[in-house]
């Protein structure tokens, strides 16, 4: 992404933070100092309900994520085991019991999934299937169901789930995990599943995906981490 464009939401979410201005004799805009009036300045780029943008498919959807997984990113992009500089400028100075207050926010909201339009070949869709239900064996490589629930909508506390998000989305987490520009506590299992996918395997991936239906907004089961295919330090650190 052009360096302009990453400071686009920069902009906007600096000058939601502005007083507004006003002229002589007129009284300042007085806002409530609640946490939803300051959620607003997310939704420049996450959507007001925390629904990721359709206009950009770098802005992923937050709501009804478990809170804890939720925490966790807000945690990494501060201690920049995350990388994406218009995060890490945002949540630099927060406390844990301010992105405790974020994460809980987001968790509780549930906004209807907006209907997929993603296409790619059947021959994408089949491989992207047998590695997200299936593995891989041949190269001890998990399913994505045996941590991201047989409904791939996460588990609680702390995993995601993983329809809803574009496959440009998946693809570019997948490289952030290859490269380690994003990381997360030892042992870091996303990184070492990243690093047995070939670029083929993660673009099936994230077509087939983008091809689920929308989940229903059930309840998250909660994981045990002893079921596990491998550990997690994001899981069991909780």
């Amino acid at each position: 992404m052009p360096p302009t464009q990453r400071l686009g939401p920069l902009l906007l979410l600096l000058c939601s933070a502005i007083p507004m201005m006003h002229t002589a004799g007129a009284k300042p805009v007085e806002l409530p100092d609640t946490l939803e009036q300051r959620m607003l300045s997310c939704a420049a780029c996450h959507g007001k309900q925390g629904e990721g943008s359709e206009k950009s498919e770098v802005y992923p959807r937050l709501a009804g994520k478990p809170a804890g997984y939720l925490y966790n990113q807000l945690v990494n992009f501060r201690d920049r085991r995350r990388q994406y500089a218009v995060m890490n400028y945002l949540v630099g100075y927060m406390s844990d019991a301010y992105l405790h207050e974020i994460a809980d926010y987001y968790a509780k909201l549930h906004p209807p999934y907006p209907r997929s339009t993603a296409e790619a070949p059947n021959g994408v869709l089949a491989r992207g299937q047998l590695l997200v239900t299936r593995g891989d064996p041949s190269r001890n490589l998990p399913a994505c169901t045996a941590c991201h629930g047989e409904g791939l909508t996460g588990m609680a506390p702390a995993i995601p789930g993983l329809l809803g998000l574009s496959p440009l989305y998946v693809g570019r987490q997948m490289g952030a995990w290859r490269v380690r520009h994003r990381r997360a506590h030892e042992p870091d299992c996303m990184a070492h599943i990243a690093s047995l996918l070939d670029p083929a395997d993660i673009s099936a991936i994230g077509a087939w995906l983008a091809a689920q239906p929308p989940p229903s907004n059930a309840p998250l089961p909660n994981v045990d981490a002893a079921k596990l295919p491998m550990e997690c330090g994001s899981v069991t650190s909780h």
